[in-house]
């Protein structure tokens, strides 16, 4: 796995994300497109989830990301579905629809084709919480199931961080 913006690592932190965030009494929810729902799943194998995770939008389709996640209609038809602001705007739309304290926002290319022009392998990740937002961009290898996995891996990684949890 490769990433424009360095830094990080490649565990999926699902644990420690959990752990942090009952500690703190705050609560994530996400809007998924290429992983459709994994982050969430992914979540939900840790004891103790359901404390945290609020919920998760599956906006696979291009017109639920801006009906269901509030992603805005003329960005996604100037910059198509997978896009860092698009990213950006599920994370915030994850956050708010469901009421949480912090928002994932994952949209990209699973491959095996381009998308849009896009190619296969290009992840936009964002994050939506009390400071703010951030957005990354990955670049990860491997087939369809390896880049799914390598995004939901990323993004609760990026979360980790923002949280600000060491790695153990």
């Amino acid at each position: 796995m490769t990433e424009r913006d360095q830094g990080c690592g490649q565990g999926t932190g699902a644990e420690d994300v959990v752990r942090a965030l009952r500690e703190r009494g705050e609560t994530v929810a996400t809007a998924e497109s290429l992983t459709a729902g994994l982050v969430a799943v992914t979540l939900t194998e840790v004891p103790g989830s359901s404390a945290v995770l609020r919920g998760g939008l599956v906006v696979y389709a291009t017109d639920l990301k801006h009906t269901l996640a509030g992603v805005d209609g003329a960005l996604l038809a100037e910059h198509g579905a997978v896009h860092p602001e698009v990213a950006k705007q599920l994370a915030e739309g994850a956050r708010d629809r469901c009421g949480a304290t912090w928002g994932l926002g994952l949209t990209g290319v699973a491959g095996p084709a381009p998308q849009d022009g896009v190619p296969p392998g290009t992840v936009h990740i964002g994050v939506a919480g009390p400071p703010g937002s951030v957005t990354r961009t990955f670049t990860l290898s491997g087939d369809r199931r390896q880049v799914r996995e390598g995004a939901s891996a990323a993004a609760l990684d990026l979360l980790r961080k923002q949280l600000m949890i060491p790695i153990r």
